[in-house]
């Protein structure tokens, strides 16, 4: 048994075709074919059944998958244990962020992170943040930027990025622009724009409402916060946003605080805190935690 013809009979589990497992490891279709009978012929038993138009696994294919993998994984594994040994780190690793992650900076993280790892591959992928947190705990990202209106799930650790008010928005002439502050109960009245649920501010908003026994009226939803205060400016209704994004719009809007209660969101920097992680995660989780933002205290600029 070789390893090559573990990673063929993976591919072709995975792309349910022989043709696709051939591009994917950059082979001839016929090698891959030849290389998993004879991986068949050793263990005495068929791992694929080709009767039909999609090859599918049989049931002693089903059975030997997991472990295969995981003797792929294993190899990985050693590799990665010996280039960290001798100083370097390569490898993949997977990053996830809100929408509204903007003033976090990424960009340069990353530029800089591939700067000092050049051999690590970098992907970025955006999404709500409770999608991000169980992709994180079943392994599918390394290390995500999120927005928390709670403690952060079991399994997952944060440290804190930016820790700000949610502050309204409304157009000069449009619901409450003659206010400067207004309580949850005003809010409950006038179209309400906000982010999608799932997402750390929207979590936080709709826990208070609920808290207070009200019901929103929320007539637009969108994952940007800046398409919140566009819809806000053009009279639309009350847009709920960070006070960071609100206050770089104040000349367009009328900002309002919220009282009673007053609402405050999180971003976070969120990785799992047990299970493997390799090299080059640890080194991109470490390098975030380092160059990313920490939160002002209070009262200091």
């Amino acid at each position: 048994m070789e390893l090559h013809q573990l990673a063929y009979f993976v591919a072709v589990a995975e792309e349910g075709n022989f043709t696709r497992a051939a591009e994917r490891m950059h082979v001839a279709q016929p090698g891959v074919s030849a290389q998993i009978r004879r991986l068949e012929r050793e263990l005495g038993q068929e791992l694929l059944d080709r009767s039909g138009r999609t090859v599918r696994l049989t049931d002693v294919g089903a059975a030997a998958l997991p472990h295969a993998r995981a003797a792929l994984a294993a190899v990985q594994g050693v590799r990665e244990a010996v280039d960290e040994l001798a100083g370097l780190v390569r490898g993949q690793v997977a990053l996830g962020a809100v929408t509204s992650a903007g003033p976090v900076g990424l960009p340069d993280l990353l530029a800089g992170f591939h700067e000092r790892y050049p051999a690590v591959e970098i992907t970025l992928a955006e999404a709500n943040s409770d999608t991000m947190l169980t992709a994180l705990r079943e392994g599918r990202l390394d290390l995500a930027v999120v927005g928390l209106a709670a403690e952060p799930p079991p399994g997952i650790t944060t440290q804190v990025l930016i820790d700000e008010p949610f502050l309204a928005v409304t157009a000069p002439s449009g619901p409450l622009a003659g206010r400067a502050e207004v309580a949850l109960v005003d809010l409950a009245g006038p179209p309400l724009m906000a982010l999608p649920k799932g997402t750390g501010l929207r979590t936080a908003l709709d826990r208070a409402f609920a808290a207070e026994g009200l019901t929103p009226r929320i007539a637009f939803e969108a994952a940007d916060p800046n398409v919140l205060v566009q819809l806000a400016v053009r009279g639309l209704g009350v847009a709920v946003v960070p006070e960071s994004l609100a206050r770089y719009h104040e000349g367009d809007v009328r900002v309002l605080d919220i009282v009673r209660p007053r609402l405050r969101g999180v971003l976070a920097l969120a990785w799992r805190a047990e299970g493997p992680i390799g090299p080059a995660a640890r080194a991109l989780i470490a390098f975030a935690r380092t160059h990313l933002p920490r939160p002002t205290p209070p009262g200091r600029p």
